[in-house]
C-alpha cells in the first residue's frame, strides 16, 4: 500500500478542483457547475454516478463498488459559497478533501475489499442537504461517514450545537399613524415585545444557549401603522432536547407578544433545524493518528462547540466525524474573503495533503481491521 504515491498521482488534479471552486463560487441548492466538476472528475474514475437525490438538484451520490465484502465508507463533500464573499468557509477545500480521498481509496478496494461512497451535500450554509439525507435512508448501507472542514489550526472532531431556525410572521392592521392610530394593530411592536421576551429568557437559560436574530420586514412607511412584521432567530444549544424546550419558551414569548399588542402570528422553520454532532471517538482517534503522521503541523484536541451545521444530522444516524485541517494561521477568521483567499495558497495545498491521505488511511484501516469497525459500530451504539 503506498497512499502517498497515490496522492501524488492526483495532487495537481486537486489543486485544480480546489482553485475552480474557488474561483466559481456558487450559493446553496445553486451549485450546479460545482457538482459537474465533481461529478465528472469522479466518474473519470469509474464512480457510478447518481445526481439529484432526495430531490436536491445539486446533490449527488457516487459510489464504486469492489468485487469483495467489506465496508462501506462515505465521504461527504461540501461546495456551497457565501453571498458577496465565497468561498469563505472553505467548502472548496472540503469537496476536494472528499472527491480526493474516494478516488484514493478506491485504488485499493479491488484489493481489500468494500465499497466507496462519495455523497455530494449542498446548501450547508443554509438549508443543509444531510438533513434529508439522513431522514430518508441516504446512509443506511454505509458503516462510517467522514468530512474534513478546513479551519485556522487543525483540531480533533468535536462537538457542535444543535440549531432551529425560527421564523415568525406577525399580522396586525393598517391605518394611518397619525390620523387614525386607534384603528391599526401594529405588527412591529409585536416584534419589538418578541425581541425584549427573548432578552428576558437570556437570564434563565443555560450558558450554552445562544439565541439571535433580526427583524427581515418592519413596516413600508413611518405614517402606516405595520400590518406585516418578521423576525428570524437562531436558536442553538448543546443537546437538541435543549433547543426544542427552549423554542417551546420563544413561541409562548411570541403568543404573548399578540396578546399584548392584538397581533396575530405563524411561526415557522425557515432553514432546515440542525442537530448537534455526536463525534465517535474510536474513529476520531483513528483519523486524528493519521493526521498528526502526514501533517507537519500540530493537531489540536476538538475545540467547545460555537457552531451547528448539518453534519449533526448524519452523526445521530451513522457513526461520524468532523475535524479540521489547518491553514497555519492561527486566529483565520471564517466567513471572510481572508479565509477564501487563504484556500488556494501553499498551505490550502498543504491542507489538501493532510487531510485526503489521513481520510483515504482512516477508510483503508476500516476495510481491512473488523476490529476497528466493530469498535467504532459498538460506540455508535452506545452512544
Amino acid at each position: 500500500m503506498s497512499l502517498e504515491k497515490n496522492y501524488e498521482a492526483i495532487q495537481n488534479e486537486l489543486i485544480q478542483i480546489s482553485n475552480q471552486l474557488y474561483e466559481n463560487p456558487e450559493l446553496g441548492d445553486q451549485e450546479f457547475e460545482s457538482m459537474k466538476l465533481l461529478v465528472k472528475y469522479l466518474k473519470s474514475y469509474d464512480f457510478e454516478i447518481e445526481t439529484g437525490i432526495v430531490d436536491r438538484p445539486t446533490a449527488f451520490r457516487a459510489e464504486y463498488t469492489s468485487s469483495k465484502p467489506g465496508p462501506t465508507i462515505a465521504y461527504l463533500a461540501e461546495y456551497d459559497a457565501l453571498p458577496g464573499i465565497g468561498h469563505g468557509c472553505g467548502h472548496n477545500l472540503i469537496a476536494t478533501f472528499a472527491v480526493g480521498a474516494g478516488v484514493i481509496l478506491r485504488q485499493h478496494v479491488e484489493e481489500i475489499g468494500g465499497k466507496v461512497v462519495v455523497l455530494g451535500t449542498p446548501a450547508e450554509e443554509t438549508n443543509g442537504a444531510k438533513v434529508p439525507m439522513s431522514e430518508q435512508g441516504t446512509f443506511d448501507d454505509i458503516d462510517v461517514a467522514m468530512m474534513v472542514h478546513g479551519a485556522d489550526v487543525s483540531s480533533e472532531s468535536g462537538p457542535m450545537l444543535a440549531m432551529d431556525a425560527l421564523q415568525f410572521d406577525f399580522t396586525g392592521k393598517a391605518a394611518h399613524a397619525a390620523a387614525s392610530p386607534e384603528q391599526g394593530i401594529n405588527a412591529l411592536d409585536a416584534v419589538i415585545q418578541l425581541f425584549n421576551g427573548i432578552n428576558a429568557l437570556r437570564e434563565h437559560v443555560p450558558d450554552d444557549v445562544r439565541i439571535h436574530g433580526i427583524i427581515t420586514k418592519g413596516g413600508e412607511a413611518a405614517g402606516i401603522v405595520p400590518a406585516e412584521a418578521t423576525a428570524q432567530f437562531y436558536i442553538r444549544a448543546n443537546e437538541r432536547e435543549l433547543v426544542d424546550e427552549i423554542g417551546a419558551k420563544v413561541r409562548k414569548i411570541a403568543e404573548g407578544a399578540c396578546l399584548m399588542t392584538g397581533a396575530s402570528v405563524e411561526i415557522s422553520n425557515y432553514e432546515l433545524s440542525y442537530d448537534n454532532m455526536i463525534t465517535n471517538q474510536v474513529l476520531s482517534d483513528t483519523f486524528t493518528k493519521h493526521m498528526k503522521a502526514y501533517s507537519a503541523n500540530p493537531v489540536y484536541p476538538a475545540v467547545p462547540a460555537t457552531g451547528s451545521a448539518d453534519m449533526g444530522n448524519v452523526s445521530q444516524v451513522v457513526p461520524s466525524i468532523h475535524p479540521f485541517a489547518g491553514l497555519n494561521e492561527p486566529g483565520l477568521v471564517f466567513h471572510t474573503k481572508e479565509f477564501a483567499d487563504k484556500t488556494i495558497t501553499p498551505d490550502g495545498e498543504a491542507a489538501i495533503h493532510d487531510a485526503v491521505l489521513a481520510l483515504a488511511h482512516t477508510g483503508y484501516d476500516i476495510i481491512v481491521n473488523k476490529d476497528l469497525l466493530q469498535a467504532i459500530k459498538e460506540e455508535f451504539e452506545n452512544r
